[in-house]
């Protein structure tokens, strides 16, 4: 009876420590949503392609630019890319919201919904889909989920 009592008890705490492991393994992409829309080309083969991030409540993204050295790996990253070589990729970003902080020192922060839009200049004749890739790092005031990188295609 003792050994089955031990067994029991040994299943249920490896079951709360394997649950616990999970929670810890939560990437950014559980909390950030991103959907890419592109317009259509126009003539002289630029594109305009605008990415919307949903940031749930509660949780911020780093901004581009972040405006502080120690976080820069950290900040949101959109890139464009096409089964074809584009000519030109520009990307603009947001400004972010300034966070005064004391220990790390001031930084912007995206929250909510924000859009990001990539200008693209297409080779002559390319009606390729886009590969567009956002690399995001969420965090809330008590912690920071490990980054993930979200992956869309734009037909």
């Amino acid at each position: 009876m003792k050994s089955a009592f031990r067994i029991a008890t040994l299943a249920l705490v490896f079951g709360a420590l394997t649950g616990a492991a999970q929670a810890q393994l939560k990437k950014s992409d559980t909390v950030v949503k991103a959907e890419a829309k592109a317009d259509k080309i126009a003539a002289d083969g630029s594109q305009v392609v605008t990415v919307t991030l949903t940031i749930d409540k509660g949780w911020h993204l780093y901004a581009n630019p972040v405006g502080n050295g120690d976080l820069e790996d950290n900040r949101v990253a959109v890139s464009v890319a096409s089964k074809n070589k584009l000519q030109d990729v520009k990307v603009d970003y947001p400004a972010g919201t300034v966070v005064k902080d004391k220990t790390l020192g001031d930084y912007k922060i995206y929250e909510g919904v924000v859009t990001v839009k990539a200008t693209v200049r297409r080779a002559q004749g390319d009606k390729e889909p886009l590969d567009v890739t956002v690399k995001v790092q969420a965090c809330s005031k008590s912690q920071c989920l490990p980054s993930a990188t979200l992956k869309l295609n734009v037909p």
